[in-house]
């Protein structure tokens, strides 16, 4: 299927989105922790979390999905994996996968975890190595260093894991979350510069508001205290950062305004940066506890460092279309192992659109066309490029989007939010 979007001129855009995916992951894995009922409000019901519920309740850990009202209900058995044996599989989901297999090394048991041909592509050594020196056992399945893994459960000592900071903070977080149901204290060292470290911080604020206090040492270490607990509790997610990126871009992009509702200054998500980046591109930007707001369109390209917000590099280069002058994206190489090459992917479908687009190891330099042209714009199964392209499309006639169903890994529904607010488009 594909999606052809009508521009119609500026937007006019007043709209809350859906609770964080990042957060509800999280969240999930203390509530699993935790002993009783742990009720997650505003909860993401994107794939991805439901991967990640459903895989719970496969362990033991029971997971009740009450999709109207967006809530997550978990019934934790304070610690460790109840089922003794179990084959997990978790698509192309990698937060989910990543999270789940600290805690499975919680059981006692021998486990099977493992993702679909993309996710056997997508690297794990760092956190199998980790996990190994709190006392996992792990094997690989055809291939090193990336998924199948099969997990012989005997529980976490306990001890020091270390973790190279340029791989991924989704190990960093996997440790972390897990680390109150090992044996003993656990000390995450990161060594190097740290990727997308407000991803860490949004762990912390997880585990501190259900309970657990981590300890930071210095710079790049962090202590789980050992006896640390979750405690089960009514907990509200807060909205997503990167998924409100996408309709402030629209302003951006299209021009209009576009004030987006459960987000703004309280939350520590990275993503949120992005309205910084809007700003220095000439866009008036507003921020409030629990709004942000754009108006007018970028006018100029930037020369920006993405590290904290790489899940927001796409809808750059889409707003970065309608600006003047080239823009730069730095610090963003992990963006090569995502669910596709996503510096590979902007370049060759900005370059359908008309754009210039020279990549490099840790980003890319976008060059604007004079005017973006019409052209069909393949997802790659890939969340991030169909709603990001969707902001190139309702700013510039003649962009279709194909394969726009991958938005249910994050976004499940982001086009039905769009034409509630009055864009138009054709499903062909």
């Amino acid at each position: 299927m594909k999606i052809a979007i009508e521009p119609s001129g500026p937007v006019s855009f007043d709209a809350a989105v859906p609770g964080s995916k990042s957060l509800t992951n999280r969240a999930l894995i203390g509530a699993a922790l935790a002993a009783g009922s742990t009720r997650l409000t505003n909860a993401s019901l994107s794939d991805d979390s439901r991967f990640l519920a459903r895989a719970l309740g496969q362990a033991g850990i029971p997971v009740d999905v009450r999709e109207e009202q967006s809530v997550l209900l978990v019934e934790g058995r304070g610690g460790g994996v109840p089922a003794l044996q179990g084959e997990f599989f978790m698509g192309n989901a990698g937060t989910a996968l990543r999270f789940f297999a600290s805690f499975l090394c919680l059981g006692r048991g021998s486990y099977v975890l493992d993702g679909d041909e993309r996710m056997r592509e997508r690297p794990i050594g760092g956190l199998v190595d980790a996990l190994r020196g709190l006392g996992a056992r792990i094997a690989y399945g055809a291939k090193e260093g990336v998924p199948p893994l099969r997990i012989e459960g005997r529980g976490l000592s306990g001890g020091r894991a270390a973790v190279r900071g340029e791989t991924s903070s989704q190990f960093v977080s996997s440790l972390l979350l897990s680390a109150p149901g090992a044996a003993g204290e656990v000390t995450v060292d990161v060594s190097g510069e740290i990727t997308s470290k407000p991803y860490i911080d949004i762990t912390l604020d997880v585990m501190r508001d259900l309970g657990v206090e981590v300890a930071e040492r210095g710079a790049g270490r962090y202590v789980v205290p050992g006896g640390s607990r979750y405690r089960a509790r009514e907990y509200a997610i807060a909205g997503d950062g990167a998924s409100a990126n996408y309709l402030l871009a629209m302003a951006a992009a299209a021009g209009g305004r576009a004030v987006v509702r459960g987000v703004g200054s309280r939350s520590r998500q990275g993503e949120l940066r992005f309205g910084d980046v809007l700003r220095e591109m000439g866009c008036e930007v507003l921020v409030a506890e629990d709004s942000i707001e754009v108006r007018g369109r970028a006018r100029r390209g930037v020369d920006v460092d993405m590290n904290d917000m790489p899940d927001s590099a796409q809808t750059l280069a889409c707003v970065a279309l309608f600006a003047e002058g080239p823009t730069r994206v730095r610090h963003v190489r992990n963006l090569r192992v995502k669910e596709t090459d996503r510096i590979a992917a902007i370049a060759k479908e900005c370059g359908k659109l008309g754009a210039t687009v020279e990549e490099h190891d840790d980003g890319f330099t976008l060059t604007p066309p004079a005017k973006v042209r019409p052209a069909e714009v393949d997802t790659y199964r890939d969340h991030r490029m169909a709603m990001s392209f969707a902001v190139a499309a309702v700013a510039a006639p003649g962009v279709v989007i194909r394969d726009p169903e991958c938005v249910s890994k994050s976004f499940p529904g982001f086009f039905e939010l769009l034409k509630k607010l009055g864009v138009r488009m054709r499903r062909l």
